[in-house]
């Protein structure tokens, strides 16, 4: 099992976690062929080398002209949902920018649609956050671990005037997530940093077993007693003998608009849930009814909970561990006769494999070339099928 670690001893910011990322072995001219897909202007990505306390590592600096352009949640999800970068990229960005405007409009008493973004909104945290997805995308880690995060200390300066460390969004962002604080006199950790952990770390702990195979560190900007860097290992985990143990949520709703269940759906995902479904069902009084169905791991559980109770009309619900057993996947891509299209790649126990295309992506040629989605899906499948046999 491919474990990243993330030793957030010093914490974290984006451009860290993309310097990190660099350092250990992601390579950087992949990065900026993805992120151009993005159709984002006006940047430079500059990749250094840089010493702090005696530690050498990689500094990674987004150089951008002036502007006091801002930007909506609306308006970079259509950025990041336009481009041409693969699905699993985009979900994962997007899911770590709701998280950031949730946390925002928490703090600002107003909803995640008006938030204007300024920092975060930024072309530099746009790259740094698509760029954690590609990395993610790029070294494939089988689970994503964390050590409790530094957040630093002292005050800060930004557009809403001066606040505290840890700024107010990344305190509601990093919520159920240890922390530590006063190691570094700084803003340690930034909420774009805490976003890319809360939204793909897997769990958080110092105990993690497993060889340590690379190690890279992201130079951060501040110099301080303590090295300001971001340290990341790459290694080879034991692979579990016996099915994951998950929690299994639910409760019955019959007093909702079911319009408002898609929103709640959507949000449940966003906050780490492994799947999410409606069943439909007769409740006492013949009501007709949903079963809302939340699978998630045991550290998402209380999170998802408040979700749940938050966006839902229920009064009540009931959890119950249930053993999930996953095939484990990657991402490939294959030439087909429409193109590249990114496949799911499962081992399956007699030895073959599973292939699936991915969704949008069949979808997105369909309605370019205006034909059925069945066609095309099943076309790309004998593609997939004669590349396989002829490998």
């Amino acid at each position: 099992m491919k474990i990243l670690y993330y030793d957030c001893f010093s914490g974290i910011s984006g451009d860290m976690n993309l310097a990190a990322m660099i350092d250990l072995g992601v390579p950087v001219r992949y990065l900026k062929e993805q992120l151009s897909r993005l159709g984002l202007e006006g940047y430079e990505l500059i990749v250094s080398r840089e010493d702090r306390s005696g530690i050498r590592g990689t500094r990674v600096v987004v150089k951008i002209a002036p502007s006091d352009r801002e930007r909506t949640l609306g308006m970079i999800l259509e950025m990041i949902e336009g481009s041409g970068l693969q699905s699993a990229v985009k979900d994962r960005a997007t899911a770590i920018f709701r998280r950031i405007a949730e946390a925002e409009a928490r703090v600002h008493g107003t909803t995640p649609e008006q938030v204007h973004f300024h920092e975060v909104g930024a072309v530099d945290s746009i790259v740094d956050i698509v760029g954690a997805a590609l990395c993610f995308e790029y070294l494939k880690p089988d689970r994503i671990i964390s050590s409790p995060v530094e957040l630093g200390s002292g005050l800060i300066r930004c557009s809403h005037g001066t606040l505290p460390v840890p700024a107010p969004a990344t305190v509601e962002i990093l919520a159920h997530i240890p922390v530590r604080r006063g190691l570094q006199p700084f803003e340690a950790t930034t909420p774009t940093g805490a976003a890319i952990l809360a939204g793909s770390v897997h769990e958080f702990t110092e105990r993690a077993s497993f060889a340590i195979e690379r190690t890279g560190y992201g130079v951060g900007g501040k110099e301080s007693d303590i090295p300001n860097v971001l340290r990341v290992h790459l290694g080879e985990g034991p692979s579990a003998e016996k099915p994951a143990v998950h929690w299994m949520i639910e409760c019955n709703i019959d007093d909702m608009n079911p319009e408002l269940l898609d929103y709640a759906v959507e949000k449940l995902f966003a906050a780490g849930a492994d799947d999410v479904f409606i069943t439909p069902i007769i409740m006492k009084k013949t009501r007709s009814a949903a079963q809302l169905s939340v699978l998630c791991s045991g550290e998402k559980r209380e999170l998802l909970i408040a979700c749940i109770l938050n966006e839902t009309s229920t009064f009540g619900l009931r959890c119950y561990s249930v053993e999930k057993t996953a095939l484990p996947r990657r991402f490939e891509s294959y030439e087909t006769r429409y193109g590249a299209v990114t496949v799911k790649k499962a081992p399956l126990p007699n030895g073959e494999f599973r292939l699936k295309p991915e969704y949008d992506e069949v979808v997105a040629i369909a309605r370019r070339l205006n034909r059925p989605a069945l066609e095309v899906y099943r076309d790309i499948l004998y593609d997939i099928d004669r590349i396989e046999r002829t490998a």
